[in-house]
């Protein structure tokens, strides 16, 4: 298959996601949407990852339009797609839902509760700690299935051939030591971090491996 990973900064790249989609024989592609750079077309498959911005903050990212108008073709077309973070916001958004500052930030490793069954979803334990940075959270869109909560927000839900997860499955630790690097003052005790991601990185990328396959599985 062709996958298509789009992206919205140099460090917020497919990580193990990417990995995984290479391990599978399939061909990956790369689209840095804020370069400016044309479009690619033509994948079987979406996967759409995180960034520092915002999804409401199209008059400082003005590509963020072109974005969305992209997704929701995506969406209309029913194209499979994985969405993380902020890229689990923008499909939300490009599916109608209101997506907003999150009553507080969720940074770390927090407890996650699956809430349903789904084919992709179930590679995942029933409660987990999964690795969290964000700012902001979404309405579960219109017609959609929530599929996971933590206690502060919504964490995954379905859509169709489209998935949102909230959480950071795709990050390695190189990935989450540039995020301390860049922005430690977004993190409450960032040597905490430090040491709780060298303890638990190696299982949560096993099941972040584990959730990327059953997604090219399903397509």
């Amino acid at each position: 298959m062709k996958v298509l990973a789009i992206t919205h900064g140099p460090n917020v790249g497919p990580g193990v996601f990417g990995a995984t989609v290479e391990a599978g024989g399939h061909e990956l592609d790369t689209w840095c949407v804020p370069t400016g750079a044309q479009a690619p077309s033509g994948h079987d498959a979406v996967l759409v990852f995180g960034g520092a911005m915002h999804p409401d903050q199209e008059a400082h990212h003005p590509w963020l339009r072109r974005e969305h108008e992209i997704l929701r073709g995506y969406l209309d077309r029913d194209t499979p797609l994985l969405g993380v973070c902020l890229g689990a916001q923008l499909i939300a958004k490009a599916a109608g839902a209101s997506v907003h500052p999150a009553p507080q930030p969720e940074v770390g490793w927090l407890p996650v509760r699956r809430l349903a069954d789904d084919p992709v979803l179930d590679a995942l334990p029933r409660q987990f700690d999964a690795f969290q940075w964000h700012h902001y959270t979404y309405e579960v869109p219109a017609g959609a299935t929530e599929l996971a909560r933590s206690e502060l927000a919504t964490q995954a839900f379905r859509l169709g051939a489209a998935i949102g997860i909230q959480f950071h499955a795709e990050v390695t630790a190189s990935i989450v030591a540039s995020w301390l690097e860049e922005d430690p003052a977004d993190v409450p005790d960032p040597e905490t971090l430090r040491r709780a991601t060298a303890e638990r990185i190696e299982g949560w990328n096993e099941l972040g491996r584990a959730l990327c396959g059953r997604f090219l599985d399903t397509v």
